[in-house]
């Protein structure tokens, strides 16, 4: 099954009526998709009347994919507030914990950074980060090219199929060392993960810092033929691994929704189960 949604709810204001508050956008998004990453969740440890609103906000067949905490995968974008790791793990697990036992935990995904390469000791590290966090499927994703070079890529494949990790296969700018080729190779019979950001090569090239960094890093506008390729990579997959999440992360300039939109009716895919929606006067069909 192929099941697509978006990075966020909050900031894809092409499918919110006018005058939508913000508590209710989840409940609007899970109208249109079926799965939503959580991206807040890479910021702070979320508190768990956070996720039970979530879940309540949400279809029974909805699912999240839940960022690892940046403490996690070692970002420490600012001060982390723990005194230990395991005091973070701890803390993390517990926030997660209520979305696994409500049966709406797609995966966690840990997205490690672009200077963690590939090395003995950043392998022993994703052992113990795959330990800790035994309790949940987890989707790895790189970003540093390394770990897919000639003489590491098969290795770094099978170890993840014997760690359990769910593979994070990613569409994104390829300049040196910071970004990671296509590898169209799942490694979870039951679960791959698809992270579509774009092919912005200028702006993936930016250090990544200040606010207009990440306004035009995801700044992309997929068109049909590359969404087409996607469909037939996303289909390819389906054979080896029974749920494929597609998630769209150019949102920059507020394509992501559209774009997805746009892949499911290329490859004529609907869903069942999903909330129902708020509609504005002038939606279509209102005056039939």
């Amino acid at each position: 099954m192929i099941i697509t949604g978006l990075t966020g709810w909050g900031d894809h204001v092409s499918l919110y009526p006018q005058g939508i508050k913000p508590g209710e956008k989840l409940a609007e998004y899970a109208g249109h998709f079926p799965t939503v990453e959580v991206d807040a969740a890479f910021y702070a440890v979320q508190p768990k009347k956070n996720y039970d609103k979530w879940i309540r906000d949400t279809p029974e067949r909805f699912s999240f994919i839940v960022k690892a905490y940046q403490g996690i995968t070692g970002h420490e974008r600012g001060e982390i507030p723990f005194a230990s790791k395991e005091e973070m793990f701890k803390a993390y697990v517990d926030s997660v914990r209520p979305v696994m036992e409500s049966g709406k935990l797609g995966m966690v995904l840990c997205q490690f950074p672009p200077w963690f390469e590939c090395n003995k000791e950043n392998v022993e590290y994703l052992r113990y980060v795959r330990d800790q966090l035994s309790a949940f499927p987890c989707a790895l994703e790189f970003r540093h090219q390394s770990w897919f070079e000639p003489e590491f890529k098969e290795r770094t494949l099978e170890f993840m199929k014997d760690e359990e990790w769910i593979h994070s296969i990613c569409d994104e700018p390829q300049i040196e060392g910071g970004s990671v080729p296509i590898v169209m190779h799942p490694t979870h019979k039951e679960k791959t993960l698809v992270r579509l950001h774009g092919r912005n090569t200028e702006a993936w090239k930016k250090p990544a810092k200040g606010e207009k960094w990440r306004e035009i890093r995801y700044l992309y506008d997929y068109n049909d033929t590359e969404l087409n390729e996607w469909k037939e990579r996303v289909q390819t997959l389906e054979k080896t691994s029974e749920n494929i999440y597609v998630v769209f992360n150019n949102n920059s300039g507020r394509h992501a929704a559209p774009n997805a939109k746009r892949f499911l009716e290329l490859a004529d895919i609907s869903y069942d189960g999903l909330a129902p929606r708020q509609t504005s006067l002038f939606d279509e069909g209102d005056f039939s």
